[in-house]
């Protein structure tokens, strides 16, 4: 699993990509940081939709504000968010950020069972809120017509295939497709008007072994709907 592959600043003040480098989150007490479900909520609300004061997120998720700053801070002692420093207009109040990065999990070969245990529990809980949100803006999304709507509202792209791969194939497959996603990733100040945060997941996994069939299908298949 990885997560948010990111641009960022250049030395000389100019907004420029970094060199593309992964991050192992090995540590077990980091995992169980993240791991946490409020502090999962808390990271997608800051992604979706930027920088927040604990007192936005305790509104935004149904929580009190001592409860959003505690996790705030152990999200930060662990690298997950930062406090923004640049002025926000906003007199003294203080506002977090999710801080990007290509975050990767020990292969489950290298997991033991506790470590495992955490994995299963963040794995669930991310997946459980990603379908839960996907669901959530796909049912409020007005389609345009003459009288108004959203031209976003078809912007809701998926795919679902099969392919025939050896384990090197498949992590290179992976590692294309986070070129891919921090190819189209850019600056701030580089990104153009009308353009929106629009979140992707990639989910990959082996099949079970089953017996051949009498008609077998076609070995590489693919339904998509690019919307």
């Amino acid at each position: 699993m990885a997560q948010e592959p990111g641009a960022t600043d250049s030395p000389e003040g100019r907004t420029a990509k970094a060199p593309h480098t992964s991050t192992e989150l090995s540590d077990l007490a980091t995992l169980k940081a993240l791991a946490q479900p409020r502090r999962q909520r808390m990271l997608q609300h800051l992604t979706v939709h930027g920088p927040a004061t604990s007192a936005t997120l305790a509104r935004a998720l149904g929580l009190n504000t001592g409860a959003t700053s505690y996790h705030l801070r152990e999200l930060a002692r662990y690298g997950f968010v930062e406090e923004q420093t640049e002025a926000t207009g906003h007199g003294r109040e203080r506002w977090w950020r999710a801080v990007p990065g290509d975050r990767r999990f020990p292969p489950r070969s290298r997991q033991n069972p506790e470590m495992r245990l955490v994995m299963d529990e963040l794995n669930h809980h991310a997946y459980a809120a990603d379908l839960e949100l996907f669901e959530q803006l796909q049912a409020q999304a007005q389609p345009q017509t003459d009288a108004g709507g959203d031209p976003w509202a078809d912007a809701f792209p998926y795919s679902r295939g099969s392919i025939r791969l050896t384990l090197p194939e498949l992590r290179a497959f992976f590692e294309e497709y986070i070129a891919l996603l921090n190819r189209y990733k850019r600056p701030e100040g580089d990104t153009p008007p009308g353009a929106r945060t629009v979140l992707t997941r990639f989910l990959a996994f082996p099949a079970p072994d089953a017996a051949p069939a009498s008609h077998p299908e076609p070995h590489n298949r693919t339904e998509s709907d690019p919307s």
